[in-house]
């Protein structure tokens, strides 16, 4: 299925997690130009990894929709990142992996303000 870009995985994921949305609203949600989640969208939707469908109360706009296919390769895709990293962390010590662990609070605390 080829390799899906930074953007893409993104949106994958809100789609995922927060249900269908516009993709005004999911470029707003990522904090780019709608002009790049359009482009985003319409790679994902070529590859079957989104759907587009009309917006029940404008039908002017549309509403995407992840798919099947798109959760799967989510779900793939976060499964190899999981196995990546237990691969790296293998290489530090308890002490740091101690560190890291303490640290992940103040990266969430991070990650919500961004």
């Amino acid at each position: 299925m080829g390799d899906i870009s930074l953007s893409g995985v993104s949106a994958l994921a809100r789609l995922a997690g927060d249900g269908p949305d516009s993709p005004t609203s999911l470029a707003e949600m990522e904090r780019v130009r709608p002009q790049a989640m359009a482009s985003t969208l319409a790679q994902l939707e070529q590859r079957g990894l989104v759907r587009r469908t009309p917006d029940a109360t404008d039908g002017r706009r549309s509403i995407m929709e992840i798919t099947e296919e798109g959760r799967e390769m989510l779900a793939e895709r976060r499964s190899e990142s999981v196995r990546l990293l237990g691969a790296v962390l293998e290489e530090f010590t308890a002490e740091e992996r101690a560190t890291l662990a303490a640290a992940v609070p103040l990266l969430d605390r991070l990650a919500e303000r961004l």
